[in-house]
């Protein structure tokens, strides 16, 4: 069938066949879609819809569209977490090495930036030397000796999913559960997972702004994983705030080195998501008997240095520099600008436009607007308050890290207009909202 028809079929809104799903698939990989027909099929399933039976057909057939990965004879549980994009989200830095060091194997393929959210890969390009494309071997050593690795896409991984990943970040077709979902799985799927977490994000930082969209999204995840005999298990949680106190690619491996370094006090809403999807992982692979043991064993390993000793093992195995932990001003490079960004009065941090605050990141050339874009690794935020925070008139609510004087500049004028400050009530305590909004499993999924 010409693309052109399939393209039509959904257009109308119509039910994609199988066949028609697998056509467009092996289009992807030959070449024989154009650009336009690739966007054309994204934006008419982001506005017409998929049922679950096409979202299945979709995953299978770019999971299978390449390299499916076969774990034999592993001493512990192969394991993966994986989120759906927000802004300052760091935790699979951490969350890897955490599970490797409690008898974990975490395979991890991340993926680049997303519109206003950063990408895992992309995080680490700002180490040097490290290997994001390891040749498939390195890459099976090192989660076998190390327990973690945590790289990029090969083009031999999903190479469908890979091409559709980049058109849609540049044709407005990110929010779609539905690829989304395929998205996410064939990746997944294709890295012989024994079990999986999900962090959806919910809020105005994240791609699901709403409840009900996250619960769709995490519903459809656990549903078409669980019919594929991966166990999965999803956390809605909150992205109504950046994550941590950073934003930006190597601003955010410097918090997170701090982290499992235990340098100062940890953030506690990073810390809380980092440890919640970390438990479920280890429940998921028989090394826990609940959450709350695994809990123990996750600090544990975070204090005994185990963590940090796992990352810093991982850095070194794909090419990074060996002394990364103990010197990571040395190898993580600086921009040549650091602005504060003042309050123009006192009063209440009680809002984050958290979306533009990625967008921002994103025009400081921390992220990409076409999928060619190249990134600058050093520009981003620093010190960011979180919602609740008591400010002066003038006091820093973050601070903008830039290339130039003027690009900071315009950061700085974005930024205050996406940090709302409002009258201070602070004859009443703050209320955060919870960081875990809800969890998600095969059973209540099924329900």
């Amino acid at each position: 069938m010409l693309a052109q028809e399939i393209i039509r079929t959904k257009r109308d809104g119509h039910t994609l066949s199988t066949s028609q799903i697998e056509q467009f698939v092996m289009g992807l990989v030959d070449g024989s879609w154009s650009e336009g027909q690739v966007a054309a099929l994204g934006m008419a399933v982001f506005l017409r819809g998929m049922g679950q039976g096409e979202c299945v057909a979709l995953t299978h057939a770019m999971m299978h569209s390449g390299r499916v990965m076969v774990w034999r004879d592993m001493p512990g549980p192969v394991l993966d977490k994986h989120s759906s994009g927000g802004v300052g989200d760091k935790v699979s830095l951490m969350l890897a090495p955490m599970v490797a060091a409690c008898g974990g194997y975490v395979p991890m393929i991340s993926g680049r930036g997303l519109g206003h959210t950063g990408g895992t890969c992309d995080k680490f390009d700002a180490i040097p030397g490290y290997n994001t494309t390891p040749e498939p071997a390195l890459f099976d050593h090192v989660v076998r000796t190390v327990g973690c690795a945590i790289i990029g896409q090969t083009a031999d991984l999903a190479p469908a999913d890979k091409r559709f990943y980049a058109t849609r970040d540049v044709t407005a077709t990110v929010e779609s559960v539905p690829l989304i979902t395929a998205s996410i799985l064939s990746k997944k799927l294709a890295a012989g997972l024994e079990g999986l977490v999900m962090d959806v994000k919910c809020g105005n930082g994240a791609f699901a702004d709403s409840r009900d969209m996250a619960q769709e999204l995490a519903h459809s995840i656990v549903a078409v994983a669980s019919g594929a005999g991966l166990r999965t298990t999803a956390l809605i949680t909150d992205m109504n705030q950046i994550l941590g106190r950073s934003v930006g690619n190597a601003i955010e491996v410097a918090e997170a080195i701090a982290y499992l370094r235990a340098d100062g006090v940890r953030e506690p809403r990073q810390h809380e998501i980092t440890l919640a999807l970390s438990a479920e992982l280890l429940v998921l692979g028989g090394l826990a008997r609940d959450t709350t043991v695994a809990r123990q064993k996750l600090q544990a390993a975070l204090d005994s240095g185990a963590a940090a000793e796992h990352f810093a093992r991982m850095v070194a195995a794909l090419g990074g520099p060996v002394d990364l932990m103990e010197r990571p001003s040395a190898y993580l490079v600086s921009a040549p600008v650091v602005m504060p960004v003042p309050a123009l009065r006192t009063g209440l941090l009680s809002e984050m436009q958290t979306r533009n605050i990625g967008m921002t990141v994103v025009e400081l050339g921390g992220g990409r607007r076409k999928a060619s874009d190249a990134i600058d690794t050093r520009v981003g935020l620093t010190q960011v308050q979180p919602l609740g925070a008591h400010l002066q008139l003038g006091e820093p609510i973050a601070f903008v890290h830039a290339a130039d004087t003027a690009s900071a500049q315009r950061a700085v004028t974005q930024l205050q207009g996406a940090f709302i400050l409002s009258d201070d009530t602070s004859v009443q305590p703050w209320q955060t909202t919870p960081t875990v909004l809800e969890t998600i499993s095969s059973t209540s999924s099924a329900a």
